[in-house]
């Protein structure tokens, strides 16, 4: 059968692809060597993670806040069994939706691993080993992203004891020590999810702050706030080995600056440090789609690879390794193939650290606009000062704005604090069409809200002064 658009793994950015090119009228087929569609995101990543995390935060404010609210419930009981059966029920709902979806669109689904053999040719084998040839005018790469591991050290996954993400969400008691190698977002999310529910949790990290890439001002804050609730820093620490000892594990590290080397025991050693391209066993050397210097697959601007007809989208390629990114892509690519013109704005993707209180970006850090050499306004605003988040109990954290000093365009906008992931999005906006700080504070925000702070933030950048503080 020869199909329009054939596209390979079914993960945000795969099956977005595919949904859309059925929806512009292309014959399309879509292949996932799981069993269930959705990829990585949803079936042990980002979905099952956000479950987790949301179990862990009600399990805590039960244990610590409500009383304080004057809701008396008496000390909690933890059902480690009820919460993951949670969060595979919720796994569950979400791929059977994405399945509906595919069928809903006429979308065919074809389950095997898929090697791409050239122009407008695709291989689908089978568990049983049976493989099929299936021709199509156009390929979409979709395979996402692998566990990374640590470079240079030789790490076992068992993902009973020393775990990657995966493994983290499968853990079926309480760790009494858990250490997390790497102090990016998947690492302090799930530490987050175990310490709240009675874990000791220590972080060890290469760099010299956690969330490398997210603005300063915000690690520093954070990772205080992350220190007050427990949790346990070791930064600047270059991990040299990871090995399983007695019903436990150790992870040896040194100084990245150089000294003594040290070691930590821990019952669970969860293994955090990034995500890898996934393209092995793909066939793309023999069918002459070439890779970058970093293993991704290499696209022109419009996501065409080396070899015409063969595209390639999401954690495969270039740019930041989110869902919501290669959504975009998924779309872009699907209109690009329909004749249309595909766009993503990459200086808008927000990025959200779903721990609590949460931490969203979108757009510029000040140190991106220091190196730049750009000038720039700043407007801040802490919830300490913000009515609703005193009422919730959420003073913690602040909204930064960053505006061009000439212009007033808002280039980039930073949040620490409660729900703030659901708040990042009006910057977006903003961002999208051009906006400018004084456009934000001169738009009506209801109050009380948490959202009020974002408008005090914009007056602060746009006059000098908010209004609250």
């Amino acid at each position: 059968m020869a199909y329009d658009v054939i596209v390979i793994g079914s993960g945000p950015g795969g099956y977005v692809c595919a949904i859309k090119c059925a929806q512009l009228g292309l014959k399309t087929a879509i292949v996932e060597k799981r069993a269930t569609l959705g990829g990585t995101c949803l079936n042990i990543g980002c979905i099952p993670s956000k479950a987790m995390l949301h179990a862990s935060e009600m399990f805590h404010e039960a244990e610590t806040s409500l009383e304080k609210l004057g809701v008396k419930v008496g000390k909690p009981k933890l059902d480690i069994k009820a919460m993951l059966a949670h969060k595979d029920a919720t796994v569950k709902s979400n791929v059977d939706g994405v399945a509906f979806l595919m069928k809903k669109n006429k979308v065919d689904w074809l389950t095997g691993t898929g090697k791409v053999l050239g122009e407008g040719k695709v291989s689908v084998t089978g568990e049983d080993g049976k493989e099929q040839e299936i021709e199509a005018k156009n390929v979409v790469i979709a395979t996402g992203s692998d566990v990374a591991g640590i470079p240079g050290v030789d790490v076992d996954f068992d993902e009973k004891v020393i775990v990657s993400s995966t493994g983290a969400l499968e853990l079926s008691k309480v760790p009494g020590h858990l250490v997390v190698v790497g102090g990016g977002v998947i690492g302090l999310e799930l530490g987050s999810v175990w310490k709240r529910l009675g874990a000791e949790v220590t972080v060890v990290e290469y760099l010299d702050k956690v969330l490398g890439p997210m603005d300063g001002d915000v690690s520093k804050q954070f990772q205080r706030l992350l220190e007050k609730q427990g949790i346990k820093f070791n930064l600047g620490a270059k991990v040299t080995g990871v090995k399983k000892s007695g019903k436990g594990a150790e992870v040896t590290f040194e100084p990245v600056k150089g000294g003594d080397a040290e070691t930590i025991s821990a019952d669970f050693v969860l293994v955090s440090t990034g995500r890898k391209p996934y393209t092995d066993s793909l066939g793309l050397e023999d069918a002459g789609v070439k890779l970058d210097d970093r293993g991704r697959v290499d696209i022109n601007d419009h996501w065409q690879t080396s070899v015409s007809g063969i595209y390639a989208l999401g954690d495969v390629v270039k740019g930041p390794m989110l869902a919501h990114k290669a959504e975009d892509e998924g779309m872009a690519v699907a209109e690009i193939i329909a004749g249309q013109h595909g766009h993503v704005n990459f200086d808008v993707i927000p990025s959200v650290v779903y721990t609590d209180p949460e931490v969203a970006s979108v757009g510029k850090t000040e140190e991106e606009l220091k190196a730049a050499g750009i000038e720039y306004t700043v407007g801040k605003f802490p919830f300490s000062a913000n009515g609703r988040a005193r009422a919730m109990l959420a003073p913690d954290g602040f909204i930064k704005i960053l505006a061009d000093k000439k212009t007033d365009r808002v280039l980039g906008v930073h949040m620490l604090g409660r729900g703030v992931g659901e708040m990042i999005h009006e910057a977006a906006v903003l961002m999208e069409f051009g906006g400018s700080s004084e456009d934000l504070a001169r738009t009506c925000h209801a109050h009380p809200t948490m959202s009020e702070a974002v408008r005090e933030a914009a007056l602060a950048a746009a006059f000098g002064k908010p209004i609250h503080m």
